[in-house]
Protein backbone atom coordinates (compact mmCIF):
# COMPACT_ATOMS: atom_id res chain seq x y z
CA UNK A 1 0.00 0.00 0.00
CA UNK A 2 2.74 2.54 1.59
CA UNK A 3 5.80 2.79 3.27
CA UNK A 4 4.33 4.32 6.40
CA UNK A 5 3.64 1.37 8.79
CA UNK A 6 -0.31 1.04 9.31
CA UNK A 7 -1.35 -1.34 11.56
CA UNK A 8 -4.79 -3.80 11.55
CA UNK A 9 -5.93 -6.19 14.57
CA UNK A 10 -7.52 -8.98 13.15
CA UNK A 11 -9.80 -11.53 15.48
CA UNK A 12 -10.49 -15.08 14.71
CA UNK A 13 -7.43 -15.06 13.03
CA UNK A 14 -5.87 -18.50 13.54
CA UNK A 15 -7.60 -19.96 10.56
CA UNK A 16 -9.27 -19.23 7.36
CA UNK A 17 -10.25 -15.79 5.93
CA UNK A 18 -8.73 -14.30 8.97
CA UNK A 19 -5.56 -16.13 9.08
CA UNK A 20 -5.36 -14.97 4.84
CA UNK A 21 -6.28 -11.91 5.95
CA UNK A 22 -3.16 -11.86 8.63
CA UNK A 23 -0.98 -13.40 5.89
CA UNK A 24 -1.96 -10.38 2.72
CA UNK A 25 -1.74 -7.65 5.44
CA UNK A 26 1.83 -8.91 6.17
CA UNK A 27 3.10 -9.14 3.08
CA UNK A 28 1.87 -5.53 2.49
CA UNK A 29 4.41 -4.65 4.74
CA UNK A 30 1.67 -3.96 7.95
CA UNK A 31 1.92 -3.90 11.11
CA UNK A 32 -0.73 -7.44 12.55
CA UNK A 33 -2.32 -8.06 15.78
CA UNK A 34 -3.50 -11.64 14.94
CA UNK A 35 -5.99 -12.67 17.83
CA UNK A 36 -7.46 -15.56 18.79
CA UNK A 37 -8.24 -17.65 22.17
CA UNK A 38 -5.11 -19.74 21.89
CA UNK A 39 -2.37 -18.67 20.07
CA UNK A 40 0.21 -20.94 20.97
CA UNK A 41 -1.91 -23.90 19.25
CA UNK A 42 -2.57 -22.16 15.82
CA UNK A 43 -0.31 -23.88 14.31
CA UNK A 44 -1.11 -21.88 10.42
CA UNK A 45 -0.12 -18.35 12.28
CA UNK A 46 2.77 -19.97 14.00
CA UNK A 47 4.35 -20.49 10.67
CA UNK A 48 4.28 -16.68 9.68
CA UNK A 49 5.43 -15.64 13.43
CA UNK A 50 9.28 -14.91 11.90
CA UNK A 51 7.76 -12.04 10.55
CA UNK A 52 8.48 -9.36 13.06
CA UNK A 53 5.40 -7.30 12.34
CA UNK A 54 3.54 -9.99 13.27
CA UNK A 55 2.06 -9.74 16.80
CA UNK A 56 -0.10 -13.21 18.41
CA UNK A 57 -2.46 -11.63 20.67
CA UNK A 58 -4.71 -14.07 23.43
CA UNK A 59 -8.48 -13.18 22.76
CA UNK A 60 -11.38 -14.84 23.96
CA UNK A 61 -14.22 -12.03 22.11
CA UNK A 62 -16.84 -13.50 24.72
CA UNK A 63 -14.59 -12.55 27.87
CA UNK A 64 -14.89 -8.76 28.23
CA UNK A 65 -11.48 -8.62 30.54
CA UNK A 66 -9.54 -10.62 27.72
CA UNK A 67 -11.35 -8.09 25.33
CA UNK A 68 -9.79 -5.09 27.88
CA UNK A 69 -6.57 -6.56 28.32
CA UNK A 70 -6.36 -6.13 24.61
CA UNK A 71 -7.40 -2.75 24.55
CA UNK A 72 -4.84 -1.82 27.26
CA UNK A 73 -1.97 -3.63 25.59
CA UNK A 74 -2.71 -1.54 22.89
CA UNK A 75 -3.55 1.67 24.43
CA UNK A 76 -0.67 3.21 22.68
CA UNK A 77 -1.09 1.98 19.42
CA UNK A 78 -3.32 3.65 16.90
CA UNK A 79 -5.17 0.63 15.13
CA UNK A 80 -6.04 1.65 11.12
CA UNK A 81 -8.20 -1.22 10.25
CA UNK A 82 -9.97 -3.59 13.14
CA UNK A 83 -11.45 -6.54 11.57
CA UNK A 84 -13.87 -8.37 13.42
CA UNK A 85 -13.78 -11.78 11.61
CA UNK A 86 -13.97 -14.19 15.20
CA UNK A 87 -17.25 -16.14 14.37
CA UNK A 88 -19.57 -19.40 15.39
CA UNK A 89 -21.58 -21.46 12.40
CA UNK A 90 -23.85 -22.96 15.45
CA UNK A 91 -23.78 -26.63 14.05
CA UNK A 92 -26.76 -28.09 12.37
CA UNK A 93 -29.86 -27.82 14.96
CA UNK A 94 -30.68 -24.91 13.04
CA UNK A 95 -34.51 -25.71 11.52
CA UNK A 96 -38.33 -25.21 12.80
CA UNK A 97 -38.24 -27.37 15.79
CA UNK A 98 -34.95 -28.61 15.91
CA UNK A 99 -32.99 -25.85 17.56
CA UNK A 100 -29.91 -25.97 20.54
CA UNK A 101 -31.03 -23.21 22.52
CA UNK A 102 -27.74 -23.28 25.01
CA UNK A 103 -25.03 -23.16 21.54
CA UNK A 104 -27.69 -20.22 19.67
CA UNK A 105 -26.71 -17.99 22.74
CA UNK A 106 -23.76 -18.94 22.49
CA UNK A 107 -23.24 -17.61 18.84
CA UNK A 108 -25.00 -14.27 19.22
CA UNK A 109 -22.32 -14.21 22.34
CA UNK A 110 -19.63 -14.76 19.71
CA UNK A 111 -20.94 -13.06 16.32
CA UNK A 112 -23.17 -10.22 17.43
CA UNK A 113 -21.76 -9.42 21.15
CA UNK A 114 -18.42 -10.23 20.17
CA UNK A 115 -17.74 -7.57 17.69
CA UNK A 116 -19.38 -5.26 20.14
CA UNK A 117 -16.97 -5.45 22.84
CA UNK A 118 -14.04 -5.47 20.61
CA UNK A 119 -15.30 -2.19 18.90
CA UNK A 120 -16.04 -0.19 22.00
CA UNK A 121 -12.81 -1.77 23.32
CA UNK A 122 -10.56 -0.31 20.62
CA UNK A 123 -12.63 2.72 19.07
CA UNK A 124 -10.01 5.37 21.21
CA UNK A 125 -7.30 3.51 18.94
CA UNK A 126 -8.96 3.28 15.89
CA UNK A 127 -9.89 7.14 16.17
CA UNK A 128 -6.11 7.67 16.55
CA UNK A 129 -5.30 6.32 13.38
CA UNK A 130 -5.19 6.94 9.76
CA UNK A 131 -7.21 5.07 8.01
CA UNK A 132 -9.77 4.67 10.93
CA UNK A 133 -12.06 1.81 9.79
CA UNK A 134 -13.70 -0.92 11.57
CA UNK A 135 -15.24 -4.30 9.59
CA UNK A 136 -17.88 -6.82 10.65
CA UNK A 137 -17.68 -9.97 8.64
CA UNK A 138 -21.09 -10.49 8.08
CA UNK A 139 -23.15 -13.19 5.90
CA UNK A 140 -25.64 -13.01 2.64
CA UNK A 141 -27.69 -15.42 5.41
CA UNK A 142 -28.22 -11.89 7.38
CA UNK A 143 -30.11 -10.12 4.90
CA UNK A 144 -33.62 -9.96 5.59
CA UNK A 145 -34.88 -8.41 2.42
CA UNK A 146 -32.75 -11.08 0.16
CA UNK A 147 -34.26 -14.31 2.33
CA UNK A 148 -34.84 -17.33 0.22
CA UNK A 149 -33.56 -20.47 1.47
CA UNK A 150 -35.39 -20.91 5.13
CA UNK A 151 -33.32 -22.55 8.15
CA UNK A 152 -30.51 -21.58 9.67
CA UNK A 153 -32.11 -19.60 12.95
CA UNK A 154 -29.05 -19.37 14.71
CA UNK A 155 -26.45 -18.41 12.51
CA UNK A 156 -28.78 -16.15 10.56
CA UNK A 157 -30.38 -13.91 13.86
CA UNK A 158 -26.68 -13.56 14.75
CA UNK A 159 -25.48 -11.91 11.64
CA UNK A 160 -28.97 -10.10 11.17
CA UNK A 161 -28.40 -8.60 14.64
CA UNK A 162 -24.76 -7.90 13.69
CA UNK A 163 -25.90 -5.68 10.87
CA UNK A 164 -27.73 -3.89 13.31
CA UNK A 165 -24.73 -3.41 15.31
CA UNK A 166 -22.55 -2.26 12.33
CA UNK A 167 -25.84 0.58 11.81
CA UNK A 168 -25.53 1.32 15.15
CA UNK A 169 -21.55 1.58 15.95
CA UNK A 170 -21.52 4.03 12.15
CA UNK A 171 -23.72 6.19 13.84
CA UNK A 172 -22.55 6.65 17.03
CA UNK A 173 -18.62 6.64 15.48
CA UNK A 174 -19.14 8.66 12.34
CA UNK A 175 -18.60 11.73 14.44
CA UNK A 176 -14.98 10.14 15.18
CA UNK A 177 -14.45 10.09 11.69
CA UNK A 178 -14.80 6.45 12.21
CA UNK A 179 -16.24 4.38 8.80
CA UNK A 180 -17.97 1.11 10.04
CA UNK A 181 -19.18 -1.46 7.41
CA UNK A 182 -20.19 -4.87 7.50
CA UNK A 183 -18.64 -7.12 4.47
CA UNK A 184 -20.14 -10.61 3.06
CA UNK A 185 -16.88 -12.61 2.59
CA UNK A 186 -18.99 -14.84 0.32
CA UNK A 187 -18.95 -18.68 0.67
CA UNK A 188 -15.84 -19.53 1.35
CA UNK A 189 -14.00 -23.05 1.49
CA UNK A 190 -13.26 -23.09 5.99
CA UNK A 191 -13.96 -24.82 8.25
CA UNK A 192 -17.41 -23.02 8.34
CA UNK A 193 -17.73 -22.86 4.33
CA UNK A 194 -17.13 -26.46 3.95
CA UNK A 195 -14.75 -28.36 0.74
CA UNK A 196 -17.64 -27.26 -1.45
CA UNK A 197 -17.93 -23.43 -1.24
CA UNK A 198 -17.17 -21.02 -4.48
CA UNK A 199 -14.26 -19.15 -2.75
CA UNK A 200 -10.42 -19.68 -1.52
CA UNK A 201 -9.72 -17.90 1.31
CA UNK A 202 -7.05 -16.02 -0.96
CA UNK A 203 -9.71 -14.45 -2.99
CA UNK A 204 -11.79 -13.48 -0.23
CA UNK A 205 -9.69 -11.72 1.62
CA UNK A 206 -8.33 -9.59 -1.08
CA UNK A 207 -11.68 -8.72 -2.32
CA UNK A 208 -12.07 -7.16 1.55
CA UNK A 209 -9.11 -5.58 1.54
CA UNK A 210 -10.08 -3.75 -1.54
CA UNK A 211 -13.62 -2.92 -0.24
CA UNK A 212 -11.59 -1.08 2.69
CA UNK A 213 -9.06 0.59 0.61
CA UNK A 214 -12.46 1.84 -1.21
CA UNK A 215 -13.68 3.06 2.17
CA UNK A 216 -14.31 5.67 3.16
CA UNK A 217 -16.89 7.54 6.19
CA UNK A 218 -18.83 9.06 3.39
CA UNK A 219 -19.42 5.10 2.61
CA UNK A 220 -19.96 3.89 6.04
CA UNK A 221 -22.79 2.46 7.22
CA UNK A 222 -23.29 -0.22 4.25
CA UNK A 223 -23.34 -4.05 4.11
CA UNK A 224 -21.44 -5.05 1.04
CA UNK A 225 -20.19 -8.17 -0.39
CA UNK A 226 -16.73 -9.03 -0.79
CA UNK A 227 -16.57 -7.58 -4.45
CA UNK A 228 -18.01 -4.31 -2.91
CA UNK A 229 -21.68 -4.97 -4.45
CA UNK A 230 -24.24 -3.40 -2.06
CA UNK A 231 -26.12 -6.46 0.29
CA UNK A 232 -30.03 -5.51 0.81
CA UNK A 233 -30.72 -5.00 4.52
Amino acid sequence: MSEQAFTTVITGANRGIGFELSAQYLAEGWQVYACCRQPEAASKLQTLSANPALTLCQLDVTDWASVKGLAIHLASTPVDILINNAGLFGGDRQSFGNLDYDRWLQVLDVNTLGPYRVSTALADSVARSTHRTIVNLSSSMASIQDYSSGGGYIYRSSKTALNMVTVNLAHDLKPRGITVLAVDPGWVRTDMGGPNAELDPEQSATGIRAVLEQSSVATSERFVSWENKTHPW
